[in-house]
């Protein structure tokens, strides 16, 4: 009689352990149900683009500064293009925002319908990199969630010239995503330390073609180096 009642428990674990297994599966997914490192995150639900009302005062393909297009973007080695530990300089450490970033956005081949998105500090000073990029494609009133898992342990911080970086699942792998469409605007809003929106933004370029979107449009948080970012 033992025995059958540990089996029935031990049944009843295992289902429960799938069926949280399938739940952490329905958000930010990328069409295939996992990721680079093994895991999936249950994101949050898609909120509103709280810059698409921001005014830009920059140039050409600036924002409250400017972006240069991705062809003009090489980065060597890890991704760094930066010196010395950010988090040991004199100067106080500002918000990464338009004015004093460069933000780049290009296609990457791996993962597949994935984009990169470089943020690279052009001030004096140190910069903090908070939360996630608000990225508003083409004409769309709200913005992806957010891979939860893929929050860092802490703040990404920027050494003048150094870069941060997040990714975009552009696009379900497998095709089962809906509303499929081209785009050919970006806009990507910075969050300020309490995590919420404000009206500092970017606007990089995006290939002339257009890059094509999906309901699955997912971006991870900011993170320090681009292998953690395109591990999703």
């Amino acid at each position: 009689m033992s025995s059958v009642r540990d089996t029935r428990i031990r049944l009843l674990t295992a289902t429960a352990a799938v069926a949280i297994a399938a739940l952490s599966l329905t958000a930010c997914s990328d069409g295939s149900g996992e990721h680079d490192e093994g895991s999936s995150a249950g994101g949050s639900s898609t909120g509103s683009f709280s810059g698409k009302d921001a005014k830009s005062s920059g140039a050409g393909s600036g924002q409250d500064g400017d972006a240069p297009a991705g062809k003009d973007f090489v980065a060597g080695g890890n991704g760094k293009t930066g010196t010395g530990d950010s988090r040991a300089s004199g100067n106080k450490a500002v918000a990464c925002k338009g004015s004093n970033t460069k933000t780049v956005a290009a296609p990457v081949n791996k993962p597949v319908n994935h984009m990169l998105l470089t943020v690279i500090n052009t001030g004096s000073a140190p910069c903090d990199l908070y939360g996630y990029p608000a990225a508003r494609f083409g004409e769309a009133q709200s913005v992806p969630p957010v891979y939860e898992d893929s929050k860092p342990q802490a703040v990404v911080r920027l050494a003048p010239g150094e870069p941060g970086y997040a990714a975009v699942n552009l696009s379900a792998t497998d095709g089962s995503g809906t509303n499929g469409h081209t785009v050919k605007s970006l806009t990507v809003a910075f969050q300020d330390r309490t995590g919420e929106g404000t009206s500092w933004v970017a606007h990089p370029s995006l290939p002339a073609e257009g890059i094509y979107v999906d309901d699955s449009l997912c971006v991870t948080y900011w993170q320090q180096s681009m292998g953690d970012a395109l591990s999703w």
